[in-house]
C-alpha cells in the first residue's frame, strides 16, 4: 500500500494535512479495483498497472471534491475549480489501463432479431 500512496503523491496535488484521507483512498481504490479483475487474475498479474489505476481512483477521490479557485466580494461572484472533471478522466485512466485484466462491465449484446 506504501508504495501506491507514494506513487499517487507523485502523480498528483495531495493539499497538506490530506495524507490520511490519501492512504485510506488508497486502499479503497485497492479493494475496488481488486474485486473488479476478472476470475483467476490477481493485483500481481497486473504488474505496475495495478498500482497506477489505484494511484488515480485515489487521486480522482481527492480531486471529486472541487475547491474554490476564485472568490470576489464585490457582486458576490466564487469560481470552483473543475475538480469533478480531472476526477473523471482520471478514473477513465484507471479504468483503460486496467480493461485487460478487469471483468467484463456488464454490457451484453446477444443479437439482433430478425
Amino acid at each position: 500500500m506504501d508504495e501506491i500512496v507514494a506513487l499517487a503523491k507523485a502523480l498528483g496535488r495531495v493539499p497538506q494535512g490530506q495524507e490520511e484521507a490519501l492512504q485510506a483512498l488508497c486502499q479503497a481504490a485497492w479493494t475496488r479495483l481488486a474485486g473488479r479483475l476478472r476470475e483467476g487474475v490477481s493485483p500481481e498479474d497486473c504488474g505496475e498497472a495495478f498500482s497506477l489505476a489505484c494511484a488515480w481512483t485515489a487521486l480522482a477521490g481527492l480531486e471529486a471534491g472541487g475547491g474554490v479557485e476564485r472568490f470576489t466580494a464585490g457582486s458576490v461572484s466564487i469560481q470552483t475549480e473543475g475538480g469533478g472533471t480531472r476526477a473523471a478522466a482520471l478514473r477513465e485512466q484507471a479504468e483503460e489501463i486496467l480493461a485487460p485484466w478487469l471483468a467484463d462491465g456488464g454490457f451484453s449484446f446477444r443479437g439482433v432479431p430478425g
